[in-house]
């Protein structure tokens, strides 16, 4: 359905779209009028420990401070104390009667703690955020003396920035209007969709009864100009431009008011999955056939969200927990149109073909960019600005490791670099030995191979060497013996090449995973550590989680791993779901490598296999669906695995429908200039 038809469908149902969007409008200007503004004053306490600690031993040292440690433990048993119910109904009786926060200093590693207090009162708020500074010092004053502590010992607490002027806050405020706002012009446009579906089945049946005449599915069609409005738009040429703002501009910058999942790439996919429901309620599309799989996936990874949702609603969340749940809601609803737009939307196999193309040449592009960054020993990406856009990533700089600067490129990790490349390197090796583009130049066919796969060790981790060998050990013993060889001895080149150009590298790498064999990195012990610190939360919640999206680095810790970061969110139905979700795209290559009928076929099977396969391992290695570019690609793998799957099954129908039909159909045409 082009846009310009989309249009006409809105003229026509004007009785839905006008009243609705007033009526939406004029309720994001009574919340405007109505709901006040809110300010916030923040002060900052260090802790300072005793002078007579350094004149004794640790072990008669205080025991609260840890013997004249960091003072981190101090300050978390400080913060867990004064979050409390018994302090904050004493802090209600002292006058704090609006809702107050405790917690490290953001970009701190130092016992700072960050105290702040959120009202519509500007007077009363800065006058809360003193009395809430003082009674910091004077319960952990209690705390050691209940601990028998000689007041010697005792650590002290240091304003070190007092309470400030309070502040207005009307982010809160603006996104309350604009979700009225949104629901109610998002609501207009369904229902007058609807409507026009409905009314297009019904003029069907009545000509296919004769009881009335031959059916105009849209009568103001001849009525638009030709031109851009005109023009025919598929899930194709969507999703090209989901990738070009999903690769081209940093994963890291969003819309303020959405926080990690408002890059400009997710709000795209939203619109896009409003198109195709546009198309498909106005009767002009059908799902394709066979491509059920990953959508049913989906919905049981929906059934966790939600359950996750409730469970969310019905604790005693922070505000920004309710938050944290309302972004995984939208960041779910992204996944969702990507998947159903590359299963359900794309309609023809040539179609496919070219977004599997254009995917991977926009991830070299991606790939050389990372290339620059290494060698120039910097972030390009940091020098990208765009108005409207902010991080969202706290500490997002230059990362180094040894003796080598991490590239991340557009992506907002250089992790998220690794793991985004891993799962897109067997499509390019696919792509390049395809028999189709065989009569293409050989730089052009292994362009985007050599560019992704000399990336990946480049980023310094585990997590892309681990990925690379993946996808060597599925591809490889598949491929008949004189390619398997000379891709062997193509690997083996390529790190002595490695060893010449770049020294030292091959030597940290092998470092990395050394030290993480014999349990002596410093990364593994932080990851061993995190595991036994979430066990709590995971008792508290075991079925169903603390809710998706709310456990986050800023409230919590970074888990560095999904699956345990996809239990504390969602809990054990979470897991499964996750599960499900990575069998689901393995399936899908398994699949289409048994029922294709041309090899090319047998070896896109195979990447799509050992793409999913990567995703499942290296999401133990860092929290994958957290990172926007990595998600996006992965769901839309996943949808058109699903995609591909149901072509294979319907030519292999046709097939036994057909026994004349020869064993290897001919190779389909290239359809890039489509």
């Amino acid at each position: 359905m082009s846009l310009g038809e989309i249009w006409a469908i809105l003229r026509r149902r004007w009785y839905f779209m006008v009243p609705l969007t007033l009526l939406s409008l004029l309720g994001g200007a009574y919340l405007y009028v109505t709901v006040p503004v809110s300010y916030q004053s923040q002060s900052s306490v260090a802790l300072l420990d005793s002078s007579a600690v350094a004149r004794l031993a640790p072990t008669f040292g205080n025991p609260i401070s840890n013997a004249g440690g960091s003072l981190i433990v101090t300050a978390d048993v400080l913060i867990r104390t004064l979050e409390s119910a018994d302090a904050a109904k004493e802090l209600h009786s002292r006058g704090v009667t609006d809702p107050y926060t405790a917690g490290f200093a953001p970009e701190s590693e130092s016992p700072l703690l960050s105290l702040s207090v959120t009202g519509t009162d500007r007077a009363k708020v800065l006058k809360e955020t003193n009395t809430l500074t003082d009674f910091a010092g004077e319960q952990l004053k209690a705390l050691q003396a209940a601990a028998k502590v000689p007041p010697t010992y005792f650590v002290q607490t240091a304003p070190v920035v007092l309470p400030q002027t309070p502040v207005s806050k009307s982010k809160t405020r603006y996104q309350d209007i604009a979700a009225v706002v949104i629901l109610g012009v998002v609501s207009a446009f369904l229902l007058s969709i609807l409507l026009e579906g409905v009314a297009v089945v019904r003029r069907r049946r009545r000509a296919g009864n004769g009881l009335g005449p031959r059916p105009r599915d849209a009568p103001s069609r001849r009525r638009v100009r030709a031109g851009l409005l005109a023009r025919r738009v598929d899930a194709t040429a969507v999703l090209t431009v989901y990738l070009a703002l999903a690769f081209f501009i940093p994963s890291n910058l969003a819309l303020p008011a959405l926080g990690g999942v408002g890059t400009p790439a997710n709000v795209f996919a939203l619109l896009g999955l409003l198109w195709y429901l546009a198309t498909w309620l106005g009767g002009r599309v059908l799902p394709a056939p066979g491509t059920r799989t990953p959508r049913v996936a989906l919905c049981g990874l929906g059934l966790a969200v939600l359950a996750a949702y409730v469970a969310d609603a019905m604790r005693e969340s922070s505000h920004e927990e309710v938050l944290g749940a309302d972004r995984g809601l939208i960041g779910f609803l992204v996944w969702v149109s990507l998947v159903v737009l590359t299963s359900a939307g794309v309609q023809e196999r040539g179609r496919l073909d070219v977004l599997m193309r254009r995917m991977v040449v926009m991830g070299s592009v991606v790939a050389a960019i990372g290339f620059y960054d290494f060698f120039a020993a910097t972030n390009i990406a940091d020098s990208i600005h765009i108005p409207g856009l902010q991080t969202s990533v706290a500490q997002v700089s230059v990362m180094d490791r040894g003796a080598f600067t991490r590239p991340r490129a557009t992506t907002a990790q250089p992790l998220e670099f690794a793991g985004m490349l891993a799962i897109l390197l067997p499509f390019a090796v696919q792509q390049a030995l395809d028999p189709v583009r065989r009569h293409l130049h050989a730089l052009r066919r292994w362009g985007p191979v050599l560019l992704m796969a000399g990336a990946l060790p480049l980023s310094v981790s585990r997590t892309s060497i681990i990925g690379l060998l993946l996808v060597a050990l599925v591809m490889v013993p598949r491929w008949k013996p004189a390619r398997r060889w000379a891709a062997i001895g193509m690997m083996t080149a390529s790190v002595a090449v490695f060893k010449v150009l770049v020294p030292g590298l091959i030597g940290t790498i092998t470092g990395l995973f050394a030290s993480f064999l014999s349990n002596s990195d410093s990364s593994t012990q932080a990851r061993t550590v995190k595991y036994s610190a979430i066990t709590p939360y995971l008792k508290e919640h075991p079925w169903f989680g603390r809710g998706f999206g709310t456990f986050t680095p800023d409230l919590y810790f970074f888990t560095d791993n999904q699956y345990m970061l996809g239990l504390a969110e969602m809990g054990v139905l979470g897991l499964v779901a996750l599960l499900v979700l990575f069998i689901t795209g393995i399936h899908h290559g398994g699949a289409i490598r048994r029922l294709a009928r041309t090899e090319s076929d047998r070896e896109l099977g195979q990447a799509f296999f050992a793409s999913s396969l990567v995703a499942l391992v290296i999401s133990a290695t860092f929290d994958s669906l957290s990172f926007p570019m990595f998600a996006g690609m992965f769901f839309l793998i996943l949808g058109a695995g699903g995609s591909c799957l149901g072509f294979v099954r319907r030519e292999a129908a046709a097939a036994v429908h057909d026994p004349g039909q020869t064993a290897e159909v001919p190779l389909p045409r290239l359809v890039e200039s489509r």
